[in-house]
């Protein structure tokens, strides 16, 4: 059997591929490169292509013997799913409504999903439980959302059964330095620190300082990225042990300030961060952290690299020997 992972060039994928092919698995990596990069295949089998094209989905599923589907693939960029919503919600609703479709039509009825936190929208409760209200700020988080939802009605009317994975802040790399993260343009905080340590940028903006907590910046959950990638196998094999359709939440449960992530990666690199500050960002909450627990309790996941001082160095690591990413 195989796997047919779609956006396994980009971050997230890429890592989750390298564990699949480290246990054996045999991996179909779908990728336009749009955001993914060759050198990230991690010894999957590489098809370049869009999720969106139906003649291609039907090629590799006739093709190959895919028993299950991970979808990372998706536009993930919040101002612009704002300023484009159409554009979102094109990709991330209408071509994954093709990949179901073709799922479907070749009985393949796992699919382990890339969702994201942005599905809560304002936290009423930290940390955040999977049944938490949901009200997205965005068309980004409106559309992760939107797929969740299908997915539940697809059990219900297919019996197409799905585990959807919430991620909070993806971050740092693999330890081996092969693989890592490389946007551009690069959104995330702990790159950004990063790059301002290598001096390919000149500071690091800190989007308000008066927040109620207790330096006056934003608190986030930073996951490590190979935890990420650990929970898409413990979702693989217990939908392939007839796991029911359900959504999880990946953090750390530990929440850390932006000054906090600015001074451990001034510990590690042992350089200066220059910072500016600057106005808050509209839809910015004081604080998201998740609580994990269910995942934890129901398939056994626990973060490995839980502290914010190895997943930088993990990223540090990847940076520093890859000042310009996978070039």
């Amino acid at each position: 059997m195989a796997v047919l992972v779609t956006g396994g060039l980009g971050y997230v994928g890429c890592h989750s591929v390298k564990q699949l092919v480290e246990r054996g698995e045999h991996v179909i990596n779908l990728d336009n490169l749009i955001f993914g990069h060759k050198q990230a295949a991690c010894g999957s089998e590489v098809v370049i292509g869009d999720i969106g094209d139906k003649t291609l989905l039907r090629e590799i599923f006739s093709k190959y013997d895919i028993d299950a589907v991970m979808h990372f693939a998706a536009l993930a960029d919040v101002p612009e799913s704002v300023a484009d919503p159409r554009k979102y919600y094109d990709t991330n609703v209408a071509k994954s409504l093709a990949l179901l479709d073709v799922m479907l039509e070749h009985d393949v009825k796992m699919m382990i999903f890339s969702s994201s936190a942005a599905t809560f929208g304002e936290p009423q409760i930290v940390p955040i439980p999977e049944d938490h209200p949901k009200n997205p700020t965005n068309p980004y988080g409106r559309s992760k959302l939107m797929l969740e939802e299908i997915l539940r009605e697809y059990e219900r009317a297919y019996g197409l059964r799905a585990i959807s994975l919430r991620y909070f802040n993806a971050s740092g790399a693999d330890p081996s330095g092969e693989i890592g993260e490389d946007h551009n343009p690069e959104h995330h905080l702990i790159p950004i620190v990063l790059q301002v340590a290598l001096g390919q940028r000149e500071r690091v903006s800190i989007y308000g300082t008066d927040w109620p907590t207790k330096d006056g910046t934003c608190v986030r959950d930073y996951v490590h990225v190979n935890d990420l990638a650990q929970a898409h196998l413990l979702a693989l094999d217990a939908l392939r042990n007839g796991h029911q359709t359900t959504e999880y939440n990946l953090g750390n449960g530990n929440g850390y300030t932006v000054l906090e992530v600015i001074r451990t990666a001034e510990d590690v690199t042992g350089r200066k961060i220059n910072t500016v500050s600057a106005d808050r960002r509209p839809g910015d909450p004081a604080v998201l952290v998740a609580s994990s627990e269910k995942i934890a309790k129901e398939l056994g996941w626990k973060p490995k690299y839980p502290d914010l001082t190895t997943i930088i160095e993990t990223a540090w690591k990847w940076h520093s020997t890859h000042p310009n990413g996978y070039e």
